[in-house]
């Protein structure tokens, strides 16, 4: 009888039978089955890709080394995609046997990677189609298996020992181009050192990767530098994008990727010294980060991304736990929360980016905060968007300010507007100008019709509706740009006093912060904020203030200004310098405008500001009878084609 140490003898020798008559077989025919794969290739590339790939010569060294001489990819009608004068490689034969392809070492000597475009014609253009599958709800992807697949892959071509030597990396965009030279890469016993050179149509640096890398066990730890002296700068991007970016170093640690549970989990750390970042539509200066780092842990599951409410986010003396996700088990759903802990209130003031809050430099505090954000979009049900912002404070004061000091809006101090970047006549807010209204001299009909179209919860809110908050979120989502914005008089008093009309992402961040500290600090009373906002803005051209808007348009005081004409001028707020083409050329308003000022009508008395009784003498004509009324004869006379709807888009509230 036959005993189980004897079946497994008797196993392992037939095992071992095999796997000699395989790997006979295997060295025997080799060489052939090195050139079927090659062939297989080039076909492949020229029937999918319309490229030509060639290989001067192919040869197995030793039991799994092979050498490859003259590697070409050349798509055709096209410049070359990438050549290789000489690379050896080796596989590691028992993972071959078992289905994956793992280099065990890689030496490439004399080689150019190119993308190219001329016009429109891309050298990688091939490379770029996109698959014409439909997908359906039964064809969700495994986004934790799909990253752990693609992960094992990459990691499993990333040899345990390498040298490379001129390797270049070419990119030309119609005449922006950029060339990063890998003059050596080696990694030997899991350590990584390079030499780079990088050139481009505006700079030459040398840089230097150096660290730890054990890509078997999914481990790094790396650092990236300049040999030279100073930052080092981005390529490329600031002439295709204008954005010009640069960095003393970065380090990127890879301490953990396990999948487990049907979860992917990846943690790492990541870190950036004295960023430097400039781009118009940031900031008109440069932005700069002096520290900033992030303790990350990312989780993949089969039906969401996320990064994990544990992660730590932290710039300079400002640290938060981030949580981002996204989901798709029955909706689309996108999150968001953000949690900082408490800080002091000047650690965070003397941490905000330089460049970036010009206008808080200076600025001192007393005081912590806590601050908390819960951002949840349903892609499928946008209407049900979620956006609550919570900040609590202790002892929160402002001992000193910045170049914005609130206090001014207290006292009598000159106003100058700023359009297309030049600065306009000065106008003294105050009693020494003639013009200047306080105020209770002002028509109760235009403050109510201002309030309504422009702010109605004004005397309520803290400086910002929640409710027109989230809904103007929503519309730029839905048509993918800043088609609608939330602004209410607080927000338009700061950036018309304080701030410039550039529409960049710091001068939106300033406002937003100097209007919480407005409103949330008791700085200036809401009715000063409301007089200083109706002698400022633009209610015409050159004409500022009530006092003057009163008189260019009726002769009048602000004071005695009637229903018809305080709707006229709340309507105008929008686009004050194109009043005109508000009329026919009768003299008569046209429809659209008779349309809106009886729907502001409507609101306001539904609203209980104004009465039935109130409207008895709005039949009556307007009558421009100021200096208005010689740019209304020019538009009357101007034969000039007007797009209505165009107008009627641009005054409507």
């Amino acid at each position: 009888m036959t005993t189980r140490k004897q079946k497994t003898i008797i196993l392992l020798v037939v095992f071992t039978a095999i796997f000699l008559v395989l790997s006979i077989a295997f060295f025997v025919f080799r060489d052939s089955l090195l050139q079927q794969a090659i062939t297989k290739a080039s076909t492949k590339m020229e029937q999918e890709y319309n490229c030509d790939l060639s290989v001067k010569k192919a040869s197995f060294e030793g039991f799994s080394g092979v050498s490859l001489t003259e590697i070409t990819l050349v798509p055709k009608n096209a410049d070359t995609l990438f050549s290789i004068k000489k690379m050896k490689t080796s596989i590691n034969v028992w993972q071959l046997f078992l289905g994956e392809v793992q280099l065990g070492s890689l030496e490439i000597q004399n080689g150019l990677v190119q993308l190219v475009q001329k016009g429109n014609v891309k050298n990688f253009a091939s490379f770029l189609k996109k698959e014409n599958k439909e997908p359906t709800s039964t064809d969700k992807r495994d986004y934790a298996a799909f990253a752990y697949r693609i992960i094992s892959n990459v990691l499993n071509l990333v040899p345990t020992d390498m040298r490379i030597e001129n390797l270049k990396f070419k990119l030309d965009d119609n005449g922006k181009k950029a060339t990063i030279d890998i003059k050596k890469l080696t990694l030997f016993d899991k350590e990584i050192e390079t030499s780079i050179n990088v050139q481009t149509n505006t700079f030459s640096q040398r840089w230097r990767i150096k660290g730890f890398a054990d890509p078997r066990n999914k481990k790094a730890d790396i650092r990236f530098f300049n040999i030279d002296t100073g930052a080092i700068k981005v390529p490329y991007f600031d002439e295709r994008y204008n954005l010009k970016s640069s960095f003393d170093s970065i380090r990127l640690k890879i301490e953990n990727i396990d999948k487990r549970g049907g979860e992917l989990h990846i943690d790492g750390f990541t870190s950036i010294s004295n960023l430097k970042i400039h781009h118009p539509k940031i900031a008109n200066k440069d932005v700069l980060i002096k520290n900033a780092q992030f303790d990350f842990r990312l989780l993949l599951g089969s039906d969401f991304i996320s990064v994990d409410s544990s992660s730590t986010a932290q710039f300079n003396a400002i640290k938060f736990h981030p949580y981002v996700s996204y989901e798709t088990q029955s909706d689309t759903i996108y999150k968001l929360k953000v949690n900082i802990p408490k800080m002091k209130a000047q650690d965070f003031i003397s941490s905000l980016p330089d460049g970036l809050f010009t206008h808080f430099q200076g600025m001192e505090a007393e005081g912590t905060f806590d601050y908390k954000l819960d951002f949840r979009f349903n892609k499928n049900k946008p209407d049900q968007l979620v956006f609550d912002s919570n900040l609590k404070k202790e002892n929160l004061k402002i001992t000193k300010y910045g170049e914005a000091n609130l206090n001014k809006l207290n006292g009598e101090f000159v106003y100058r507007a700023i359009i297309n970047d030049v600065l306009q006549r000065p106008v003294l807010v105050g009693n020494a100008n003639s013009s200047y209204t306080p105020i209770d001299q002002i028509s109760p009909y235009l403050k109510k019709c201002v309030l309504t179209t422009e702010d109605p919860s004004f005397f309520s809110h803290h400086g910002f509706i929640n409710e027109a908050f989230k809904q103007s979120i929503v519309k730029n989502i839905k048509t993918k740009k800043f088609s609608r914005g939330a602004s209410t008089i607080s927000m338009q008093l700061v950036k018309n006093v304080f701030l410039t009309r550039e529409k960049t992402v710091s001068r939106k961040l300033e406002e937003i912060l100097l209007v919480y500290i407005l409103e949330n600090n008791r700085i200036v009373s809401k009715e000063r904020m409301l007089e200083v906002y109706f002698n400022i803005i633009e209610w015409g051209p050159n004409v500022y203030g009530i006092g003057e808007a009163s008189r260019y348009y009726f002769q009048k005081a602000p004071a005695d200004l009637n229903l018809n004409e305080c709707l006229y001028l709340a309507r105008i707020i929008p686009s004050p310098k194109k009043f005109m083409y508000q009329f026919n050329d009768q003299g008569k308003l046209r429809d659209f405008a008779q349309k809106q000022e009886t729907f502001l009508t409507n609101i306001m008395i539904r609203r209980g500001l104004i009465s039935i009784d109130d409207t008895i003498y709005k039949s009556q004509l307007m009558n421009i009878s100021g200096p208005a009324k010689s740019l209304l004869r020019l538009r009357i006379q101007d034969s000039t084609v007007v797009d209505t709807l165009s107008i009627k888009d641009e005054f409507e509230f």
